[in-house]
């Protein structure tokens, strides 16, 4: 079994964490407006970007 992350992979799910920590860290001091889009982003954007650019890579190396 080979271990498709590589570094771009590893920034991306670093960066959706922190948004999501972020956003979350702000839900909690009230404000109901940015922590929604926060999240939005790390959990539709953020994070399947991380899983399916390291799969693309992959896919890529397999048809040399």
């Amino acid at each position: 079994m080979k271990f498709v992350f590589n570094k771009f992979n590893a920034i991306l799910l670093i960066a959706a964490i922190i948004v999501t920590i972020a956003g979350y860290i702000i839900m909690g001091t009230g404000d109901k407006t940015i922590s929604p889009i926060l999240l939005i982003i790390a959990y539709v954007i953020l994070f399947p970007a991380a899983i399916i650019a390291g799969t693309k890579k992959e896919k890529k190396e397999n048809t040399k």
